[in-house]
C-alpha cells in the first residue's frame, strides 16, 4: 500500500457544470474536459514521435554517410542503426525519473517537461555540423542528443496513457487510451511525409547538404502547439484524488519492483513482441533495405517514404479501432487476434518488398500494420489496468521502457546483422516470428482486467496480481 505524504500543491480542480462520472477513477471531469484530454495527448505524442521518428529515418538515409562515412558502407549504417537502438537504453532513466515524479507530484507536469526536453533535443541535431565539418565530435554529439530524445521518450508515455485514461469512463478506457497510441502512427506519418516531400524539394546531394535538416527545424514550430495544448489540460482525476487523501507514495518505484517485478517483466514481454515488428519501419530499417541502390531492391527514396506514410494511415485505422473494440472484447482477446494478424503480417512483408514493386512493398507494410495496431491499439488500457494507482505511473512507463530495449531497441541492427550474415531476409522474418510469439506467450499469462476500478480507494483490489497462478504480485 501508499506510504502517506503532505501533498502537493493542488495539482489540479474540480470542474463543475455537466459531467460523465467515472466512478472508479475519482474526482469528476466533464465531457468537455475528456475531449479536450483526447486531443492534448494525440497531439503531444504526435510531436514526441515525430521528433522521434524523423531521427530513426535519418539514420538510415543520411547519418551513416554524414556523421559515420568514414568507417565504410556496412559498419556505417550498423552504427547509424545502433544510435537509434542507444536511446532506448537511456528510456528506462526517462521512465524512472518520470514515474518518480509523476507518481509524487502529477502526470501533467511530466508530459510538459518532457515534450520541451525532446523538441529542445531534434532542433539542436537539425543545426550540427557533419564529421567532415567538426570530426569525431559530430558524431559524439549526435549520440548525446539522441539520448536526451531516448529519456523524454521513457516518461512521455506513461504520463500520456495515464491522462488519458483516467479520464476516462469505465467502459471506454480502451478508445481514450488509443488516443496516445495514435499519436505514433500520426507521428510515422507526418515525419515519414515531410521527409518524402524533402527529398523532391531537394533531391539527390541536396537532401544529404540540407534537406533532412528542414524536417528537425520544424520541430520548433510543433513544440509550441503540443506545449500550449498540453498546458491546458487538468490533471488525472486519479491523481487529484490521491493528492486529497495525502496518499502518494514516498517511494513508488521501490515499491513496484517489490510487490510487481514478475508483472514488470510480463508486461515489458507483451510490448516488446509489438516493438520489435514495428521498428521495421519506425526504425528505418525497411527505409533504407528499399532504397538501398546496392542492394536487391532499389527503389526510389521519395517512393518508399511515400509508402511508409501511406501505411501509417493503416497503422492509425487499426490502432483506433483495436482500442475501441478492446471495450467490446476485453484487452486479453483484442491482443490475441492481434497477435495472429501481426503473425501474417511479418511472413508477408519481406517477399512482398523483395518484389522490387512500390505497390507490393506499400501493400506488405499495410497488412504489417492492421496486426501492429491490434498489439497496440489496447496497450494503454491494458497497462493502466494491470498496476496499482499509488505506484501505476511507475509500473506503467518502466514496463515500457523495458519492452522497448528488449524489442525494438537493436530491431534495425539485428535485422542487418542478420541479412550480412545469412544473405537473406528470411533471418529476418523469423526474428520478428519469435517475437511476436513472445508476445503471445506473455499475453496469455494475464487475466483481463477491462473493468477493475482504477480509483486509490480500490487499491487492495489492484494489488491482487493479474498474473495466472500468482494470489499476490
Amino acid at each position: 500500500m501508499s506510504t502517506p505524504t503532505s501533498p502537493p500543491s493542488p495539482p489540479g480542480r474540480r470542474t463543475a457544470g455537466t459531467s460523465s462520472r467515472n466512478p472508479a477513477a475519482g474526482p469528476m471531469t466533464t465531457l468537455a474536459e475528456q475531449r479536450r484530454v483526447v486531443f492534448a495527448t494525440m497531439v503531444g505524442t504526435t510531436v514526441e514521435w515525430y521528433d522521434f521518428f524523423i531521427y530513426a529515418a535519418a539514420a538510415g538515409l543520411v547519418f551513416n554517410k554524414i556523421f559515420f562515412g568514414p568507417l565504410g558502407a556496412q559498419q556505417a549504417l550498423l552504427l547509424s542503426f545502433a544510435t537509434v537502438g542507444v536511446s532506448f537504453l537511456f528510456r528506462p532513466l526517462g521512465a524512472f525519473l518520470a514515474g518518480h515524479f509523476g507518481d509524487k507530484y502529477g502526470r501533467r507536469v511530466v508530459l510538459v517537461i518532457t515534450l520541451l526536453l525532446m523538441g529542445g533535443a531534434t532542433t539542436l541535431i537539425g543545426v550540427l555540423p557533419p564529421y567532415a565539418q567538426i570530426g569525431v565530435a559530430a558524431p559524439i554529439l549526435l549520440i548525446l542528443l539522441r539520448v536526451l530524445q531516448g529519456t523524454s521518450a521513457g516518461g512521455e508515455w506513461g504520463g500520456a496513457v495515464l491522462m488519458a485514461v483516467e479520464h476516462a469512463p469505465d467502459t471506454k478506457r480502451g478508445l481514450f487510451g488509443a488516443s496516445p497510441q495514435i499519436g505514433v502512427p500520426l507521428g510515422l506519418l507526418l515525419a515519414s511525409g515531410v521527409m518524402a516531400l524533402m527529398a523532391v524539394i531537394a533531391p539527390g546531394d541536396a537532401f544529404l547538404a540540407w534537406g533532412w535538416r528542414v524536417p528537425f527545424l520544424l520541430s520548433v514550430v510543433l513544440i509550441g502547439v503540443g506545449y500550449w495544448v498540453r498546458r491546458r489540460v487538468q490533471e488525472s482525476p486519479v491523481f487529484a484524488e490521491m493528492a486529497e487523501r495525502a496518499e502518494q507514495t514516498q517511494m513508488p518505484i521501490v515499491q513496484l519492483f517489490k510487490k510487481h517485478a514478475v508483472l514488470v517483466v510480463v508486461a515489458a514481454l507483451v510490448f516488446a513482441g509489438n516493438n520489435a515488428v514495428g521498428y521495421m519501419t519506425t526504425g528505418g530499417y525497411i527505409q533504407n533495405y528499399a532504397t538501398n541502390p546496392a542492394g536487391p531492391v532499389g527503389l526510389e527514396r521519395a517512393l518508399v517514404l511515400w509508402a511508409v506514410a501511406g501505411s501509417a494511415i493503416t497503422w492509425l485505422c487499426s490502432t483506433l479501432f483495436a482500442g475501441w473494440i478492446s471495450d467490446k472484447l476485453g484487452r486479453r482477446r483484442t491482443y490475441l487476434i492481434g497477435w495472429i494478424l501481426q503473425l501474417i503480417g511479418v511472413f508477408t512483408l519481406f517477399p512482398l518488398v523483395n518484389t522490387g514493386s512500390i505497390w507490393m512493398l506499400f501493400w506488405g507494410l499495410v497488412i504489417l500494420t492492421i496486426g501492429l495496431g491490434f498489439t497496440y491499439g489496447p496497450q494503454a488500457a491494458l497497462y493502466a489496468e494491470l498496476f496499482p494507482a499509488s505506484i501505476r505511473f511507475s509500473g506503467v512507463s518502466i514496463s515500457y521502457a523495458i519492452g522497448a530495449i528488449v524489442g525494438g531497441a537493436f530491431a534495425p541492427t539485428i535485422a542487418t546483422a542478420l541479412v550480412g550474415a545469412t544473405g537473406t531476409t528470411w533471418s529476418v522474418t523469423w526474428y520478428l516470428a519469435g517475437m511476436t510469439l513472445i508476445g503471445l506467450a506473455a499475453t496469455l499469462l494475464l487475466r483481463d482486467r477491462s473493468h477493475i476500478p482504477l480509483g486509490p480507494e480500490h487499491q487492495a483490489e489492484q494489488e491482487i496480481s493479474p498474473i495466472h497462478g500468482l494470489a499476490k504480485a
